[in-house]
Order: structure tokens, then C-alpha cells, then sequence
């Protein structure tokens, strides 16, 4: 990129930030630190394309009374579990919703080929869910109780290795990000095509409503988040192909960083999916519309937290900016 073009495109910011040091504007720690941040990547990407510029120098001035504002007087915050999860953390979740919407699609059109393969080949099942599971499924079916498999286990050993698992499945999806992103996708490919086959399967056996309004009483929660970490593995991909203005390390970096913050917004959400996993799926008897209650309000809470929650505080962000 050529001096010109790289200052044009960041000149708003230098002086946005050259302004917040100058009038000793009132920013939290965290605020300024991530100033900070963008300022001292441009400065080493400046450093490495234009050694001698001016451009250099202005920016190495302004990291370094940067750097004495922060580290002076530097506390870490109270609260800083509430200010990542309600604060930090959305309002940068806005900028990761187009991989979070690839993450979604590809779900969701590898259920659908789950679910067509099924129908088509009756052996698919068995080869994706394993001949133990179906096996067991259709000797539940035949006792009157097909839901069954949720009630066997104790409710407490049940809820801490569905969570614990389910943490993994995440950590795995983020993880094989660094395979340029084509392994979270991999992971997001699987699961799709095994949700569709398990939902066809009990389709077949004329229990689509009953399978759905119990399983998806945990599964609303879990599979979102599951989408959630694939997107994490792709923001590290992302990182990893497109650079832009950074290094390719430091994108690199960038990216795992942003990753590892969406993974880290997901183990609350997978506690509650393993709690509703443990203590609340195995009453399939409960009325239809309380387990419609369930799947709608944590439907509702995943949409909220990782769409219109981001939304609205960037919308808050650039009003009070443009005020």
C-alpha cells in the first residue's frame, strides 16, 4: 500500500486519538488501551513499509505519550467480568456478524443434505449416528418412552460432562481455525449433517414433534453456540488470509485474540444448555407449551446477545461519537 493511501485511511483515527490524549479525555483503561493497540500496529506497519517517513515519526510520538498516559496511571477496573460480557465484548461482536452468518449457512445447508441423505439412503443414519444409538432409540421407542436416553444418567454427572463436552466441541471448533478456517468450517459441516440425519430419524419414526420439543429444549442453546465457536474459528482464518493493513503475524494475532474472546462468550451460554441438558430434558412429560416457553426464550437470549444487543450499542456508540 502506498504512504498516501495508508494515511488517508487511518488519518481519522491518529487524530481522534492525538485529540483523546491532548484534552485528557475521561476513557477507561481498556478504552484507551485498545486505541493504543490499533495506533502501535499502524506505527510497526509504518516502521516496516516507510522506515524514514514522517508518518513514522508522528506515530512513534504519539504511541509513546501513549504509552506514559497508560501505564502511569493504569488500574484494573472493578467489575470486569460485567464489563467484558455486557459491554466490551458485544460491541466488538458487531464487526464478526458476516462470519457468523457463513458459520449459520453453512449449518444449516449441511442439516438440510444430513436430513436428504437420510431419506434417500436408510442406512445413513446408523453410519452417522452409530448402530449403538439407533439401536437403542428404537428399543426405547418400542418401550413407549423414545425420549428415554435423557433420563438414564444422573442429573448432576449428566450436566457437568455435557457441558464439559460440549466446551470442548468449542474449543475444537475455534482451535482448527487455525487450519486457515477450513476446519471450523469442517466442524460446523459435521454437526449440521448429523443434526439433520438425527431429526430425520425420528421423523421417520413418526416422532418429529416429540424428538423436537425435547431435544431443542437443550439443543437451542447448544447448537447456536456451536455456530458461535465455528464463527471463532473463522474470524482466526480470516486473520490468518486477509491481512489488510497489518502484518500477516500480527493480523495472525489480531485474529486468534478476537477468536478466543468469542469462545470465552460462549461457556456461560454452554453451562446453561448442559443445566437444561441434566435437570430439565429428562421431564418429557412437561406440557407442550412450557417446553415451547424454554426453546423460544433461549432462542430469543442467543438472538439478543449476539445480533441485536452488538447492534444496538454500536448504534448507541456512533450517535454519542457524532454528538
Amino acid at each position: 500500500m502506498r504512504e498516501a493511501a495508508f494515511i488517508k485511511q487511518n488519518k481519522n483515527k491518529w487524530l481522534k486519538f492525538e485529540s483523546v490524549l491532548q484534552n485528557n479525555a475521561k476513557l477507561s483503561p481498556d478504552e484507551l488501551s485498545n486505541l493504543y493497540l490499533d495506533v502501535t500496529d499502524d506505527l510497526s506497519y509504518s516502521q516496516t513499509f516507510y522506515p524514514t517517513s514522517e508518518t513514522s515519526s508522528y506515530l512513534n510520538e504519539l504511541a509513546s505519550v501513549a504509552h506514559q498516559k497508560i501505564y502511569k496511571s493504569k488500574k484494573e477496573s472493578k467489575g470486569r467480568f460485567y464489563k467484558f460480557y455486557l459491554q466490551e465484548f458485544p460491541l466488538e461482536f458487531k464487526k464478526y456478524h458476516p462470519q457468523l452468518l457463513l458459520a449459520f449457512s453453512i449449518f444449516l445447508i449441511f442439516s438440510i443434505i444430513g436430513a436428504y441423505s437420510a431419506a434417500v439412503d436408510d442406512t445413513f443414519v446408523r453410519l452417522i449416528l452409530g448402530d449403538y444409538y439407533v439401536n437403542m432409540t428404537l428399543a426405547n421407542i418400542e418401550a413407549g418412552d423414545p425420549m428415554a436416553v435423557y433420563k438414564e444418567a444422573n442429573q448432576t454427572d449428566m450436566f457437568l460432562g455435557i457441558t464439559i463436552n460440549n466446551i470442548r466441541v468449542a474449543l475444537i471448533a475455534f482451535g482448527y481455525g487455525l487450519l486457515f478456517g477450513l476446519g471450523s468450517i469442517v466442524i460446523a459441516m459435521q454437526n449440521g449433517v448429523m443434526l439433520g440425519s438425527f431429526q430425520y430419524f425420528f421423523h421417520d419414526q413418526g416422532l418429529l414433534w416429540e424428538s423436537a420439543r425435547t431435544i431443542w429444549i437443550h439443543g437451542t442453546i447448544e447448537i447456536s453456540v456451536i455456530i458461535i465457536a465455528t464463527c471463532a474459528g473463522l474470524v482466526v482464518g480470516k486473520g490468518m488470509l486477509f491481512p489488510g493493513t497489518y502484518s500477516r503475524l500480527q493480523s495472525f494475532i489480531r485474529g486468534v485474540k478476537a477468536g478466543l474472546k468469542i469462545v470465552i462468550s460462549t461457556v456461560p451460554f454452554f453451562i446453561v444448555a448442559g443445566f437444561l441438558e441434566g435437570f430439565v430434558t429428562r421431564y418429557t412429560q412437561m406440557p407442550d407449551a412450557l417446553a415451547i416457553l424454554i426453546i423460544v426464550s433461549s432462542l430469543f437470549l442467543i438472538l439478543y446477545y449476539y445480533v441485536i444487543y452488538p447492534n444496538k450499542l454500536n448504534k448507541k456508540q456512533h450517535a454519542t461519537n457524532q454528538y
